[in-house]
């Protein structure tokens, strides 16, 4: 499991459950970061039609804002593993925090480019939120969303300053914040 979307100053976070199937290994995983979007594209689109099972799970904005990233972030991960069709003997999470499960679970440090299953659902639940942000971006023009898809670029900060806050953005996020109430600045 792992998850993606815990720097941005918009939108959701992420996170992706994949249990790989050990017949059909999938050549070229590793973290999603280390990979160009159409090679990322490509892989979970063998992803999908190779692994036992995928699951994505999410925390909204409000949910962000109320408990905090990293509460969100868990929590994401333990929506992912409930849905998931198959249950995991064992669940293995990137980082260094494991989400609440009935499962045994075990935090590896730098797991997305160090174990495959891991890798996989680094790629699902980034490929699942950046086509999440681009849609946003749609509905939400003059942010950028597509190109920074959220993260706190110059140009999304100028974005900000601008049209001030939507509501996507994660109001309990310092540079959010400070945009806030757009109609008093000028």
């Amino acid at each position: 499991m792992d998850e993606v979307g815990r720097g941005p100053l918009a939108g959701p976070v992420i996170a992706a459950a994949v249990i790989l199937n050990a017949t059909k290994p999938i050549i070229g995983l590793r973290d999603s970061k280390k990979l160009s979007s159409s090679r990322r594209v490509e892989l979970s689109r063998l992803i999908y039609a190779q692994a036992v099972a995928v699951a994505i799970g999410r925390a909204e904005v409000n949910e962000i804002d109320d408990i905090n990233i990293l509460q969100a972030s868990l929590l994401a991960m333990a929506r992912a593993v409930e849905q998931l069709t198959q249950k995991p003997d064992k669940v293995l999470v990137d980082g260094n925090r494991c989400p609440k499960l009935t499962i045994p679970v075990e935090a590896i440090i730098k797991g997305d480019d160090k174990i495959p299953q891991i890798s996989a659902a680094s790629i699902i639940a980034k490929v699942f939120r950046d086509a999440e942000m681009c849609r946003w971006d749609g509905i939400y023009p003059g942010y950028g969303f597509a190109r920074h898809k959220g993260y706190g670029t110059a140009a999304h900060i100028a974005a900000l300053k601008k049209l001030g806050a939507c509501p996507i953005h994660r109001h309990s996020f310092a540079p959010v914040r400070k945009y806030l109430n757009h109609e008093l600045m000028s």
